[in-house]
């Protein structure tokens, strides 16, 4: 009797062996579950889409952004279809519920952000989506809390004193020529022309030095700058007030807002910095209201304001082709996603069979 209760005890404790179909379940749950918790701790991959970076990055340029430089964020939108962003992949459904939004934080990082650094964030003025899923931008870091910004003739100035170009930063040039140019020259220079223009010639993004070595070309009359003059007033330009006479090229002084730093509103204040108060500084919407050059919270109008995040001021090394802060402003640092580290693919899109794949550019740091 005491042998057959053992034989069953046995039998109990034996192990059941999983179906083929079980097995590749519980794989397929770890993978999403580990690479889940990589894109949100370590690494995340990110395409370049646009030429607002070039030549630093190019179009078709795959890298690896870093979440633990900077720290990563906890999660704000729980609800979220894993490894998604906004949609679910190949389809125009949203990925995501809103109906919880829980508080952000950011863990400890390796460092943090630099002058210089290029920078993946959430877009700001991205008012469709909660803050952890608005449209990813890719930019550099010019301005860090506390700098005074301030662009004359296309050179930013920091605190006064001239900030470091990216090696290979490009600007909007005119090309004039009376004849068509073979398609190789633009190649072999490196350029992304625009278009034709009416009366001859073409509107190019390159070097200064690139425009300076096409001016030394037989076919080439002349190559003409497009930075705007001081008094060419663009009311697109952030904080898009005509108290403030700016375009893309001469641009501030603009002080980048730093945690615990309290400014008196005044007039320009409001005007440079009210947008800022009521949409990213964490109150709910009504709450802030801006009328008359003056501020009201909850209905209350104040005199001076302390600001509860840093911010940062990003532009794209393509100078002439880039939407970046010049235009809409301001990143908070709840926006901030991560580092950028290297280029781990590169494709062109108008390669042949050979050069499709941009192979001197792979496993190239970013800089």
């Amino acid at each position: 009797m005491a042998n057959k209760f053992l034989n069953l005890f046995k039998k109990k404790e034996k192990k059941v062996k999983k179906s083929p179909l079980r097995e590749w379940t519980d794989a397929i749950i770890f993978a999403v579950i580990a690479a889940t918790l990589i894109r949100w701790l370590f690494l995340e991959a990110y395409t370049i889409p646009t030429q607002s970076m070039e030549k630093s990055l190019l179009v078709g340029d795959f890298l690896f952004v870093s979440k633990a430089h900077y720290g990563a964020r906890t999660p704000k939108t729980p609800l979220q279809v894993p490894l998604t962003h906004q949609k679910i992949w190949l389809t125009d459904i949203p990925s995501y519920l809103d109906w919880i939004q829980l508080p952000q934080y950011r863990l400890p990082g390796f460092s943090d952000i630099e002058r210089n650094d290029v920078v993946v964030f959430n877009w700001p003025t991205d008012f469709d989506y909660p803050v952890d899923l608005k449209t990813n931008y890719i930019k550099r870091c010019v301005g860090v809390p506390g700098d005074e910004l301030k662009i004359v003739n296309g050179q930013v100035y920091i605190n006064g004193q001239k900030g470091v170009n990216p090696p290979e930063m490009q600007f909007q040039y005119y090309l004039q020529t009376n004849q068509q140019i073979n398609e190789r020259v633009f190649k072999k220079y490196g350029i992304n022309r625009d278009v034709r223009a009416a009366n001859g010639g073409y509107f190019i993004h390159t070097t200064p030095e690139t425009a300076e070595e096409l001016k030394k070309l037989s076919f080439i009359i002349d190559v003409v700058s497009l930075k705007r003059k001081p008094s060419d007033f663009n009311p697109e330009i952030y904080p898009k007030s005509d108290l403030f006479q700016w375009n893309q090229d001469n641009f501030g002084p603009l002080k980048v807002p730093a945690e615990g730093e309290t400014i008196e509103l005044t007039t320009d204040n409001v005007a440079k910095y009210g947008f800022v108060i009521e949409n990213y500084e964490g109150f709910d919407d009504g709450e802030v209201v801006i009328e008359n050059n003056q501020i009201k919270i909850n209905g209350v109008a104040i005199d001076e304001y302390t600001f509860n995040q840093n911010y940062y001021f990003m532009m794209g090394d393509n100078r002439h082709n880039s939407l970046d802060s010049r235009f809409w402003g301001f990143v908070p640092e709840d926006h901030i996603v991560g580092k950028a580290l290297f280029i781990w693919l590169s494709l062109d899109a108008n390669g042949g069979f050979t050069d499709y794949v941009r192979w001197s550019r792979l496993f190239n740091g970013i800089e």
